[in-house]
């Protein structure tokens, strides 16, 4: 394997890295950012308040997108074993 199809597979795989976390990332800015402007137009400092919210929106989210993981998963993988096969 040559040093640019090494690079070529290490970037593929940061695009689907980037590309599955996206959503989750996403949504935990958001309700992080709403959170954060609530509490402080409420002068409310409680830590769980911060903490609940965030996770139960990821975990929503995570099961959502989980068929939008996993193709993306399988297109890496198909596309690894193709590159392989067709050595």
């Amino acid at each position: 394997m040559s040093q640019a199809e090494i690079m070529q597979l290490v970037n593929a795989h940061m695009w689907g890295g980037a590309l599955m976390s996206m959503p989750i990332l996403v949504i935990a800015l958001i309700v992080g950012f709403a959170i954060g402007l609530l509490q402080a137009l409420t002068s409310i400092q409680e830590l769980t308040l911060t903490f609940v919210p965030k996770l139960l929106a990821i975990l929503i989210v995570f099961f959502l997108t989980s068929g939008y993981m996993t193709q993306i998963l399988l297109d890496l993988f198909q596309n690894q074993v193709l590159a392989v096969a067709s050595r």
